[in-house]
């Protein structure tokens, strides 16, 4: 089976683990490092060179990462360090690693994952895979197409910024209810709602463990909507996949 080494940069913690890019299993169980403090660039690739050589793998390795990506270069850095900012991580995580990299933008590797191994897995049109977490990160799917870069966590609703007034840490800050929170989340769902008409809304991120405590709160006018259905696991998964399609890898354990 092709096996790939996938791992997902976030705000609090790094994780991987090698995937079956045929079936969007772990093969092994998923390590997590703690994200340095300010998320620096050279920090940050000294934690992936750590879990490549946790899990003792050899070949493609695919990446994710907080912010705008363009042919393995960072282009925007709304919480990270701004360093990463025009920087080419592809080649930095590469040759920390010594292995072949593909960075991918973290949301839209959770929406590949869903779209053909979770909650969006045989949903034709439109998906849209959205991760509520420190920010709020988007995955624009067309028939299991990604269109890539979306960055709809920072559309305008009025005088609100998307992100900073609706997403987890948002409510954690304003120390929101669940039902306070999905009031907030609702308006902006309802606004891509209206610009985008997807067939189905899937929601992860952090949140997407507590489903039965907000799932009910939201409210839409015509689209579907359900959790994500593989939770932490699927920026995970989903990088793995992009550097299989990217590299042609076809390591084999």
């Amino acid at each position: 089976m092709a096996v790939i080494l996938g791992i997902d940069i976030g705000g609090s913690g790094i994780k991987g683990a090698p995937v079956d890019t045929a079936t969007g299993k772990l093969t092994a169980e998923r390590h997590r490092i703690a994200t340095p403090e300010g998320a620096r660039p050279d920090d940050v690739k000294g934690v992936v060179a750590e879990l490549v050589r946790h899990f003792g793998h050899k070949g493609a390795v695919g990446v994710t990462f907080p912010g705008i990506v363009q042919h393995g270069v960072t282009l925007s850095a709304a919480n990270v360090d701004k360093g990463w900012i025009g920087l080419d991580a592809d080649k930095l995580f590469t040759d920390a690693t010594g292995q072949n990299v593909t960075l991918i933008n973290d949301a839209d590797a959770a929406g590949l994952a869903e779209a053909k191994f979770g909650a969006g897995a045989g949903v034709a049109g439109t998906v849209l895979v959205l991760t509520f977490g420190t920010g709020i990160g988007s995955a624009l799917i067309y028939d299991g197409v990604l269109v890539p870069n979306t960055e709809l966590g920072h559309l305008w609703l009025r005088d609100k910024h998307a992100e900073t007034w609706a997403s987890d840490r948002a409510r954690e800050r304003d120390d929101l209810n669940w039902k306070q929170w999905a009031a907030r989340a609702s308006k902006y769902l309802q606004h891509l709602e209206l610009l985008f008409s997807p067939d189905l809304f899937i929601i992860g991120g952090g949140i997407s463990k507590k489903a039965e405590k907000w799932q009910s709160a939201l409210v839409l006018e015509r689209s579907k909507l359900v959790p994500a259905a593989l939770l932490n696991d699927a920026g995970i998964v989903g990088a793995a996949m992009i550097a299989e399609h990217r590299t042609g890898s076809k390591q084999k354990k």
